[in-house]
């Protein structure tokens, strides 16, 4: 049964960090052209509220992802409004995002839907589903089908296309010329407004990108993950994806470990409930609550741990002025 445990077990951590793995590419992204954003958590919960209302009532999978894509995309767009045009709190910004989101999409799911902020719950022919669902379910006794199959290759599009995602925006920040002058950006603005470049023009160029990944983190998570939106879905996803960008030092790849390690405690996490503990420890299930709150905590004691050594880019939550 070895290769069961396994293969569920890789198969649970790669869905789970999915969310997590796409908001903290945006985080990158905008981080690193100098503009925090804490409202990732809010831009997820938008588009995940796009795409499964856009998809409830279109019955297409392709206009619920373009919902959240397109919701997203104009959440960053106003935090770009409001931080880089007029130079207002990114912070504020990105917290009035999370509220609004979570409040806003309650009442509109209450208001078309009328089922007390969640939508009508998706069929299977609008949700991703597995590319190859032969292995959608582990096979006793076949390593290649379980560990393998199950775990690596039972997944929908948009699982592979999260990790694919990974290398190309490190691909994009560290070989292209865009990629470098949004480095740039975040570091030293004025040398970029110098040579020509516009600093406000990057950021949103930023933002954007941060926008559709955003949007495919909440589509993910009502299209594929989920079958319907409730409210207030996320629970905190965007935030842990901070603080998994945080402990990857605004790297793409370093990221992608720790939100694999956040994906690894949710799935331990799931596997616990209604587990018992040994009779030397008490005995009795491990309690739910505890449970649930594994990955809050570790992120709580990577933050405490690693926050003091990470450096952000230097011109980070920093407005820019142009000298005249």
């Amino acid at each position: 049964m070895d290769e069961l445990f396994i293969g569920s077990m890789l198969a649970s951590v790669l869905r789970v960090s999915v969310p997590l793995l796409l908001c903290a590419m945006a985080g990158v992204l905008s981080e690193r052209s100098g503009v925090v954003d804490l409202g990732l958590e809010g831009k997820m919960l938008f588009a995940a509220f796009a795409a499964a209302a856009a998809a409830a009532v279109t019955q297409s999978t392709g206009l619920g992802l373009l919902a959240a894509i397109g919701v997203a995309c104009l959440v960053s767009l106003l935090h770009g409004f409001a931080t880089v045009t007029h130079r207002g709190d990114q912070i504020v910004s990105g917290v009035a995002i999370n509220m609004i989101a979570a409040g806003l999409t309650v009442v509109l799911g209450i208001a078309w839907f009328q089922q007390g902020g969640q939508t009508p719950t998706l069929g299977p022919k609008v949700r991703l589903t597995a590319l190859l669902p032969t292995f959608s379910e582990p096979r006793a006794g076949e390593w290649f089908a379980s560990v393998v199959g199950h775990g690596l290759l039972s997944h929908n599009a948009l699982v592979y296309l999260a990790f694919a995602l990974v290398a190309a925006v490190w691909f994009f920040l560290e070989h292209t010329r865009p990629g470098l002058r949004l480095r740039a950006v975040g570091e030293n603005p004025a040398m970029v407004d110098a040579a020509g470049v516009s600093v406000p023009g990057l950021r949103y160029q930023a933002l954007l990108m941060n926008g559709v990944l955003c949007g495919l983190a909440g589509a993910y998570l009502t299209l594929a993950q989920n079958a319907a939106f409730s409210p207030n879905m996320t629970a905190g996803r965007g935030y842990i994806a901070l603080a998994a960008m945080i402990f990857g030092k605004w790297r793409p790849l370093p990221t992608l470990a720790a939100c694999l390690l956040f994906g690894f405690l949710d799935a331990v996490a799931i596997r616990l409930q209604g587990v018992h503990l040994p009779g030397s420890l008490g005995g009795g299930e491990v309690p739910v609550q505890l449970i649930q709150a594994l990955p809050y905590l570790l992120t709580v004691i990577l933050l405490a741990g690693f926050i003091g050594q990470a450096v952000a880019p230097k011109a980070l939550a920093r407005p820019y002025l142009k000298e005249r």
